[in-house]
């Protein structure tokens, strides 16, 4: 079954005074682009997240987010009262040893002073925390590719209708094939017939007519075609859900085949199927693209 690239997932775990939430977006690229956006605590473990997410999402640009909400109450910066009152009383024998007058708002003054409203402890990561942040990254993860299932789901119906619709143009050819046929060789000998000097073999003409034929014969591009056609949904229906490279490459050659159909299908009936044939290759890979 096919994945998609496209993808959101998103987790919120509590603990203690905290949530931890998790964000991660991805879109398509060739390779896995993963950029990261981690909260100072966990830091130390980007390298892990870094192969958590590799390991789960393959290919993608990645935008990888884990950031913490803390309770605004108990997170609260303190405010250092004995650096307060120790700054009050220079301040005061300042004012009274010069004759500067003392500010009119103390409360201001004191609280713009260095390091009163300074945060000094430092929060270190404990193990149980950890595997708190990991299932929320885990659960963000498994959300995100759950999404990408349903994309692809809506991806492999499209090309099962574009594939579909190509079958039946090619099947649409087939009587304008045998009619091109007898049309070439009525145009030839009515040219022929147009010239009374002309003397011919018809054993000959016959001979090249054949040659000639041959030549915009496409009944091997029309096999080709429908083998790559065929190839294209078996791929579809593989496990794993990383075939998308694969499908592009199967695109590239059913391309090429209506092509070569194209450049020798010398009416404008048949030119008139390829061209259509063609707007349905390129829907396809337009959105091959975002199969993973």
């Amino acid at each position: 079954m096919i994945q998609s690239m496209t993808g959101y997932g998103k987790a919120v775990v509590a603990y203690k005074d905290k949530k931890i939430n998790v964000e991660v977006k991805s879109l398509n690229s060739k390779q896995l682009d993963l950029q990261t956006r981690i909260a100072p605590l966990y830091r130390e473990k980007e390298m892990e997240l870094r192969q958590m997410v590799s390991e789960a999402l393959v290919r993608g640009k990645v935008d990888f987010c884990i950031w913490i909400e803390k309770d605004t109450l108990v997170d609260a910066t303190p405010v250092n009262g004995a650096l307060i009152e120790n700054y009050y009383q220079q301040l005061k024998t300042i004012t009274q040893r010069t004759g500067i007058p003392e500010p009119q708002d103390w409360l201001q003054t004191l609280m713009r002073m260095p390091d009163v409203l300074t945060k000094t402890e430092v929060e270190v990561l404990d193990e149980q925390e950890w595997l708190v942040a990991r299932q929320a990254v885990s659960e963000a993860l498994a959300a995100l590719l759950s999404f990408r299932r349903q994309e692809g789901a809506a991806l492999e119906r499209k090309f099962s209708e574009k594939i579909d619709k190509i079958e039946q143009l090619l099947r649409d050819i087939e009587p304008w094939e045998k009619q091109r046929v007898e049309k070439i060789r009525g145009r030839i000998i009515d040219g022929l017939k147009q010239i009374p000097e002309a003397d011919y073999d018809k054993n000959r003409l016959e001979q090249e007519l054949i040659y000639y034929i041959e030549k915009l014969d496409i009944s091997e591009e029309k096999q080709r075609l429908a083998n790559h056609l065929k190839y294209f949904c078996e791929t579809m229906a593989e496990p794993g859900g990383t075939q998308g490279k694969k499908l592009g490459f199967i695109a590239q050659e059913m391309g090429r085949e209506i092509n070569t159909t194209g450049s020798k299908s010398n009416q404008a009936e048949m030119q008139n199927i390829v061209v259509k044939m063609k707007d349905e290759l390129e829907q396809i890979k337009e959105q091959v693209l975002n199969a993973l």
